[in-house]
C-alpha cells in the first residue's frame, strides 16, 4: 500500500434522499476509482471512501458541485477514516440512529425523461399515470418517517415487479432507489366512478374521463397531494354549476394548461413567469389576461390575473393531452375545508358536487395544495407555499432551540426549528372549524415524527381565540411564549434576510390582536427580533359589528365617513350611501357613538375596505380582501395626483385618515372615475408611508425598512412603495422565501419566541 493511499469518511446534510444522490456517488467513485461504501442515514448520507488522495480530493469537489437536480446540500462533514480494504465500491442499506436531521425533498413535478417514456407507444410506461424516477415525482406527501425508504412510504403496498426491480437495483439506472418506482404490472392504479361509487370505463378510466370533462361533467381528480375538482374553463356553464356546487361565489378558480403556447392564447407571461410556470416546483402563477379569451368569465370574476399552472403529474398530462384549453383545478373541497386526500373521505364529502371521480389507490399521508406565486418588483413572492416548495427548511442566522410555533388563525402555517433551520409546513388553512384544527393537529405530529422533532418552547399568537392559541396553551408544561401578530409578521421577514438589530416594520394587514387590546392593522415598528416599538400606526376607528365588517365593507365606509364628517355625512352626494337602507346606516351609527360592537381598529385592510366601498366596488365580499382587491385592479399609471395627507405627533405617531377620506369623497362629488381615486389613493399611501419613514429615521436614525403583511400582496403598493424607499436611500426589505400574508406568521414567532428565550 502506497502512502499517498488514503481513507476518508463524509457525512453530507441536506436534501440527499429520495433524489437520486447515492447513485450520484456511486459513479463518481467509479469515475475515480475508489473504493469504500454509501449508505441513507437519519442525518443525512454517510461516505466511506478510499483510493489515492488526489482522487479523492476531485471526489470531494465533484461531490459539493455536480450533484443531482433535486439535491439540496447544506453541508458535508469530513474527517480522515481508517483504511478498510474495501474490494468495491456499494451502495448499502440504511443506518437509522436516534437523531434525525435530514431533510426532505418536495413533491415535484413528473421530468422531462420519464414524460418521454410516458408518451412512447414502445415504451413499457407508455401512459401509466405513475411513471416517476429518483429526479421526480411524490416525496413529502407520501412519507411516513425517515430514512427515506421504500418501507416507509405509502408505496409500501405495492410489490415490484422483477423488472421494477431490477431498475431499483442497478446503480447506473435512472431509477435506483426511487423509492415510488412501479408500473402497471406492480404499481398503483386509476379508476373511474361516478358518484355513487359505480366504476365505469373500466378499460381506458383516463380515455372515459377525457369524454366526460367535454361533455361538461365535473370531475373530482386524486393528484399528489390531494384531490382536485376539475372542469373545462372554457365552458361557462361547467364552471358556473363547479362554483355554485363547491359554494365558492367568486374567489378566483385556478386553471392548467398543457404547455406555455396554450397559456398564451389567453394569458400574457414574460420570462420570469415563464420560469417560474415550468420550474420543478410547478405553483400556480398569476398571470395577466388577455383580452378577449377563450376561458370562461365566471373563471375569475372582476380580476384582471388568472391563477394558472402547468400540468406537474403523468396523469395530469394524459388529461391535457386532449385538447383542452385549460381544465379548472381547484381545490377538492367545499369552501373553508382542508382538500380531501383519502378515496372514501372524497366520495364522502365531494359526491355532492363532482359527477365524477377519478381516483387511485396510492395513499395520500398529508395533503398539500397547490403553491401560489406572482412576480412582483423583480422577485417571486409567494401567496401560498405549499406543494413543490415545502419542507425545504429557511435557514436562520443563527442556531435556535427547538420552537413549535402555531402560526395564525387564517392561512394557517406551523414552524418547527432545529439547530439553524426552520420548516414551516405546507398550507393549512383558516382554523375555524374542527376539519381544519384536526389537520393542523395532524401536521404538527407528522413534523415531529419525520423530524424527530420535541418542542422545548412552544410560540403562538397574543389572540387569546385563537384555535392554535388554545392549542399552545394546552401543551403545558412546554413554557409558551405569545408573539405580538405584527411583530412575528416584520421578524419573519427579518429571518428570511438574516437581519439581526433593529428595523423599520411597516406591517400592513385586515386583523391582528394588538398590545392594547385593539385591532391592529396599519403599524410602523422598531422592531429586534426579542422586542419592538410602536412608533405609528393609522388613526383607529370603529368596526362596527366586529368581524362583520369584514364581509360587509359598508360598514367601514360608515365609520370612516362617520369620523370624518359627523352625522352630517349622510347628507352626502354618495352613490354608494344611498344603496344603504337608512335604517341600517342608523343602526351603525348608534353601535359606534355607544361603542356597542364596535372595536377599534387601526389596519390598513379595513381602510382599503373603507374606501372601495365609499367608491362603489363592493357592499359585501364572497372572500376576504375582495373589495380592496378589485379596487386595485382599477388603479393604473393615469395620474401623478394624490390626496393630502398628515399625521399627529406622540409617543405613537397618528396617521391620519381622515384628510384622505375627505379626498375620496371630493372627487366622488365631482364624479372622477374610480379608476382614477383607485390611483390617486394607491399614491397617497406610498408617498405617506415613505415620508414617514423618513422622519422615523430622522428619529431612530435607522435605515433598515421592512415589509410584511398581507397587504403587501397588493402589487400597486408593494412595487410603489419600494420604489418610494429605494429613492429616499432607505435599504428596503421584502418577502421572498414565504408569503407576507399570514402564511408567514410561524416564521416569526419561531424566531421572536427564540430570540425572548435568549434574554430570559
Amino acid at each position: 500500500m502506497t502512502d499517498n493511499f488514503v481513507a476518508k469518511w463524509l457525512k453530507v446534510n441536506g436534501i440527499v434522499q429520495g433524489v437520486g444522490f447515492r447513485p450520484f456517488v456511486f459513479q463518481l467513485a467509479q469515475k475515480y476509482g475508489l473504493k469504500g461504501e454509501v449508505a441513507n442515514t437519519s442525518a443525512g448520507v454517510s461516505i466511506h471512501v478510499e483510493g489515492l488522495a488526489g482522487h479523492i480530493t476531485s471526489f470531494e469537489a465533484d461531490l459539493a458541485t455536480q450533484a443531482p437536480p433535486l439535491a439540496y446540500i447544506v453541508d458535508i462533514a469530513s474527517q480522515t477514516g481508517i483504511v478498510k480494504q474495501y474490494s468495491d465500491f456499494a451502495i448499502v442499506k440504511s443506518h437509522g440512529n436516534s437523531r434525525m436531521s435530514t431533510l426532505i425533498s418536495p413533491d415535484v413535478s413528473v421530468c422531462d425523461d420519464c414524460l418521454a417514456e410516458l408518451l412512447d407507444p414502445g415504451d413499457r410506461r407508455y401512459h401509466y399515470p405513475f411513471i416517476n424516477c429518483t429526479n421526480c415525482g411524490p416525496r413529502y406527501t407520501i412519507i411516513d418517517d425517515i430514512p427515506y425508504d421504500r418501507p416507509k412510504t405509502s408505496m409500501r403496498h405495492f410489490i415490484m415487479c422483477p423488472a421494477c426491480q431490477a431498475e431499483y437495483d442497478e446503480p447506473t439506472n435512472r431509477r435506483f432507489h426511487a423509492q415510488p418506482n412501479a408500473c402497471d404490472d406492480c404499481g398503483p392504479h386509476v379508476g373511474l366512478f361516478d358518484y355513487h361509487k359505480i366504476e365505469i370505463g373500466k378499460q381506458n378510466p383516463v380515455g372515459k374521463a377525457v369524454e366526460l370533462l367535454k361533455q361538461g361533467n365535473i370531475l373530482a381528480i386524486k393528484g399528489l397531494g390531494g384531490y382536485h375538482l376539475a372542469a373545462d374553463a372554457a365552458n361557462a356553464d361547467a364552471v358556473r354549476r363547479l362554483r355554485r356546487r363547491k359554494i365558492r361565489e367568486e374567489k378566483p378558480l385556478a386553471v392548467m394548461s398543457a404547455d406555455l403556447a396554450t397559456i398564451r392564447g389567453y394569458a400574457a407571461v414574460n420570462k420570469e413567469e415563464e420560469q417560474l410556470l415550468t420550474s420543478i416546483r410547478r405553483p400556480i402563477v398569476l398571470l395577466r389576461k388577455k383580452t378577449p379569451n377563450s376561458i370562461s368569465d365566471q373563471v375569475a370574476p372582476r380580476n384582471n390575473y388568472f391563477g394558472v399552472m402547468l400540468p406537474y403529474t403523468p396523469l395530469h398530462y394524459l388529461l391535457l393531452k386532449h385538447d383542452f384549453t385549460a381544465l379548472v383545478m381547484t381545490s377538492g373541497n367545499l369552501s373553508d375545508e382542508p382538500i380531501a386526500i383519502d378515496n372514501d373521505d372524497a366520495f364522502n364529502r365531494l359526491a355532492a358536487i363532482a359527477d365524477y371521480f377519478l381516483i387511485h389507490d396510492r395513499d395520500i399521508y398529508l395533503r398539500s395544495d397547490d403553491s401560489i406565486v406572482r412576480h412582483i418588483a423583480g422577485a417571486e413572492r409567494f401567496i401560498r407555499r405549499s406543494r413543490g416548495f415545502v419542507p425545504i427548511p429557511v435557514f436562520l442566522k443563527k442556531e435556535v432551540p427547538p420552537i413549535l410555533a402555531c402560526g395564525a388563525e387564517l392561512k394557517n402555517t406551523v414552524c418547527v426549528t432545529r439547530q439553524d433551520k426552520a420548516f414551516l409546513s405546507q398550507h393549512i388553512g383558516d382554523l375555524e372549524n374542527v376539519a381544519t384544527y384536526d389537520f393542523f393537529r395532524l401536521t404538527v405530529d407528522h413534523l415531529k415524527r419525520i423530524l424527530d422533532f420535541n418542542p422545548e418552547i412552544i410560540a403562538c399568537d397574543m389572540h387569546p381565540d385563537y384555535l392554535s392559541t388554545r392549542f399552545a396553551a394546552e401543551q403545558a408544561p412546554i413554557p409558551n411564549i405569545q408573539v405580538q401578530h405584527h411583530h412575528a409578521h416584520v421578524v419573519s421577514c427579518m429571518a428570511e434576510h438574516k437581519l439581526e438589530g433593529d428595523v423599520i416594520g411597516l406591517a400592513f394587514d385586515g386583523t391582528g390582536y394588538g398590545a392594547d387590546g385593539t385591532i391592529w392593522g396599519g403599524e410602523i415598528l422598531i422592531a429586534s427580533s426579542h422586542e419592538f416599538k410602536r412608533t405609528g400606526h393609522l388613526a383607529t376607528v370603529a368596526m362596527p359589528g366586529g368581524a362583520a365588517a369584514i364581509k360587509e365593507p359598508w360598514r367601514m365606509a360608515i365609520s370612516y365617513l362617520q369620523r370624518t364628517f359627523g352625522d352630517d355625512f349622510q347628507n352626502l352626494d354618495l352613490p354608494a350611501l344611498g344603496e344603504i337602507e337608512t335604517e341600517k346606516v342608523n343602526i351603525l351609527r348608534e353601535m359606534i357613538s355607544k361603542k356597542v360592537n364596535s372595536p377599534l381598529t387601526s389596519s390598513l385592510g379595513r381602510l382599503f375596505d373603507g374606501v372601495a366601498a365609499i367608491c362603489g366596488i363592493r357592499k359585501q365580499v364572497n372572500f376576504e380582501g375582495q373589495a380592496a382587491m378589485e379596487f386595485e385592479m382599477l388603479a393604473a399609471d393615469s395620474t401623478n395626483q394624490a390626496y393630502d395627507y398628515q399625521w399627529e405627533t406622540g409617543a405613537s405617531h397618528r396617521l391620519l385618515t381622515t384628510p384622505i377620506i375627505e379626498g375620496v369623497v371630493a372627487d366622488i362629488q365631482s364624479r372622477v372615475p374610480v379608476a382614477k381615486i383607485s390611483t390617486k389613493f394607491h399614491r397617497t399611501l406610498i408617498r405617506l408611508f415613505a415620508e414617514f419613514c423618513d422622519l422615523v429615521r430622522r428619529e431612530s436614525d435607522l435605515n433598515r425598512v421592512v415589509l410584511s403583511g398581507g397587504c403587501f400582496q397588493n402589487a400597486t403598493l408593494l412595487s410603489g412603495l419600494i420604489q418610494a424607499l429605494h429613492d429616499k436611500k432607505f435599504a428596503v426589505f421584502t418577502h421572498q422565501q414565504v408569503p407576507a400574508n399570514d402564511g408567514g406568521i410561524s416564521l416569526g414567532q419561531a424566531v421572536v419566541a427564540a430570540a425572548k428565550a435568549r434574554q430570559a
